[in-house]
């Protein structure tokens, strides 16, 4: 998957020098080393180039890094999370270019990685929204969702995320709308952020020579409402996350109201809102969400050419739950026998750490 999590370890490497290039792995050399990918190549490629952070991608990247690669794109050194992570056979990957001195290491986030969220769509659990505690049962197979008989690693497995204002204002652009900018407003969930989001706000982006985008991101009772199941995948904080990382945003209304109201029109000085394909659902009394830009003339509806959604990502999930599962097993085994035998030459590995943000 891409969440927010690598947007964070994204931000982190860029701020360690001046251009970032982003290497990523091909759907087959994934499912040789980890297990089956949640979005394709192509769809990771083009997600990856819109984290705000990323200067430059290259789409089928080795998955072990050697000096020759780092060489051939004129890059200083690599970096990556405080994670460990193994070819097949269990090599460390970045083991060449540790030895060379030109790896430099950034800090995971805390609560968020390909494994929790696949658990959550499979959980079908609420808990994730407002941190409430997850059922016995729930938890019981939430903490047995890719985890191997061996135990448990620093890595693998299920944790909570814990928002602070830092974490937004290390997101957030810090920047206002100047004269001359179009301002432009679109809302919804932008639950577990993928692809088709980012074609719908690339198009939306591309309708003015100035824009200044502002997604309004619903509150979570909110989204279960016209949602339903567990939806939102995601939390507000990390839908919140998600969406400040993506380039063709400027700013975020952090539980925005369901209705787009003339306060809201006004207080932001908006000059066109925009909406997807997606079904709109009317407002608690029956009304129109969109009444009022529609009456001022100012509402667009926006095709993106893109039909991914979330729900079919759930899907792709659901389909290839035993995958899933197996493939997190297998990845927590191949840890633990890591740390094991570093263990027992008594070195501590890269990545293994006390404590994180």
């Amino acid at each position: 998957m891409v969440h927010y999590g690598h947007s964070n370890q994204l931000r982190q490497a860029r701020a360690m020098g001046d251009y970032l290039i982003v290497g990523v792995h091909t759907d087959e050399e994934i499912s040789k080393h980890k297990g089956p990918p949640v979005f394709t190549q192509e769809e990771r490629y083009k997600m990856v180039q819109a984290i705000k952070w990323v200067d430059e991608v290259v789409p089928a990247a080795p998955y072990v890094t050697t000096l020759e690669t780092l060489d051939k794109y004129s890059c200083d050194f690599c970096v990556h999370g405080n994670d460990i992570t193994l070819t097949v056979d269990g090599r460390d990957t970045y083991e060449e270019v540790k030895q060379a001195g030109r790896y430099r290491e950034c800090k995971r986030t805390q609560g968020v990685s390909t494994t929790d969220l696949v658990g959550r769509m499979l959980l079908v659990t609420k808990a994730h929204h407002r941190g409430q505690e997850m059922t016995s049962e729930c938890r019981e197979y939430a903490d047995s969702f890719g985890k191997c008989p061996g135990g448990r690693n620093p890595w693998t497995g299920v944790s909570q995320f814990l928002q602070t204002s830092q974490k937004i204002i290390q997101f957030a652009s810090g920047k206002e709308p100047q004269p001359g900018d179009t301002v432009i407003y679109v809302a919804g969930a932008f639950d577990l952020f993928h692809i088709g989001h980012v074609d719908f706000l690339e198009k939306v982006h591309s309708l003015a020579e100035r824009p200044y985008v502002i997604a309004g991101l619903h509150f979570d009772q909110e989204v279960n409402q016209y949602k339903g199941k567990n939806y939102p995948i995601m939390n507000l904080h990390e839908r919140t996350l998600s969406v400040l990382a993506c380039r063709y945003v400027s700013e975020v209304v952090i539980g925005a109201p369901y209705a787009v109201t003339a306060e809201l029109l006004d207080h932001f000085k908006v000059e066109l809102v925009c909406h997807g394909k997606t079904e709109i659902v009317p407002d608690k009394d029956g009304s129109d969400p969109y009444q009022e830009p529609k009456k001022r003339g100012i509402f667009c509806h926006v095709d993106s050419g893109n039909d991914l959604t979330t729900d079919l990502i759930v899907q792709r999930i659901i389909k290839n739950r035993l995958a899933y599962e197996a493939r997190n097993q297998k990845k927590e085994a191949k840890e633990l026998a890591f740390l094991e035998a570093a263990r027992q030459q008594g070195t501590r590995p890269e990545g293994e750490r006390d404590c994180d943000l």
